[in-house]
């Protein structure tokens, strides 16, 4: 059966640095995707592929 499934979002204010930004904004564009979507992608990669700590120290 087909079910209509929405995504919750929530908004938060983060300071960038512009050349940080500037890229960003170009990648969107040259990609064809919105700046928040491009965030939200990159934000889940770093978080999937985060280093983990050595506690065994």
């Amino acid at each position: 059966m087909f079910r209509i499934e929405k995504t919750e979002y929530t908004n938060k204010t983060f300071r960038l640095p512009n050349d940080l930004v500037g890229k960003m904004e170009q990648l969107a564009h040259d990609k064809d995707i919105s700046l928040n979507q491009l965030v939200i992608q990159c934000c889940r990669y770093a978080l999937d592929n985060l280093e983990e700590e050595d506690t065994h120290s």
